[in-house]
């Protein structure tokens, strides 16, 4: 599904960010967009937790081994 792999994009992009931010004390994300308060950056910061919140939704799906998605 289209929506799966966006929302396994973003989530993939915020643990990254989550990793810079642990390991070398730097918001990819802030840096980028102008600062951790500004609206852009706070509309990724959202549009990341809805994207793992999706991504909860993967690990209970009922998949086929052959099937496509």
């Amino acid at each position: 599904m289209f929506l799966d792999k966006i929302a396994l994009i973003l989530a993939i992009i915020g643990g990254l960010n989550w990793g810079s931010i642990g390991l070398f004390r730097f918001d990819l994300v802030a840096f980028l967009f102008g600062g951790s308060d500004s609206l852009i950056s706070r509309i990724i910061y959202i549009l990341v937790g809805v994207a793992a919140l999706w991504c909860i939704s993967l690990l209970f799906r009922d998949t086929k081994a052959g099937e496509r998605t």
